[in-house]
């Protein structure tokens, strides 16, 4: 998706959360980790198995990270999984009745951090 990253570009956590509301029936938990060296990019509107989603967009170095969330279909938590698809590193996790995909080509111990940071 290099030509459509966001749909609302934001470093501003408090744009970008309220830019989901009515297009989706959950609000995403949106958080700024600039500090961290993973600063927020912006959001977008993505489907996933014909349901919506939100994709909310961070940066490590000159790396994207893809965070994709959606409501659980179980309200427990799980622990992180970490996979490899087509030379993208994907790490996978439920917690607080949501699902995680953080999916990048970034390496796949700073992508598990950026895991952990989220959660």
């Amino acid at each position: 998706m290099a030509t459509h990253l966001t749909d609302v570009t934001s470093s501003d956590q408090h744009t970008v959360k309220p830019w989901f509301d009515g297009k989706i029936d959950f609000a995403p938990p949106v958080k700024d980790l600039a500090a961290q060296g993973f600063p927020l990019i912006g959001g977008r509107l993505d489907y996933l198995q014909n349901r919506p989603v939100a994709a909310l967009v961070y940066q490590r170095h000159k790396h994207f990270v893809n965070l994709f969330i959606w409501p659980a279909t179980r309200s427990s938590s799980t622990t992180k999984k970490a996979a490899v698809r087509q030379g993208y590193n994907l790490v996978h996790w439920n917690d607080s009745g949501m699902t995680f995909w953080a999916v990048s080509d970034l390496n796949p111990v700073e992508l598990r951090e950026f895991a952990e940071l989220i959660k």
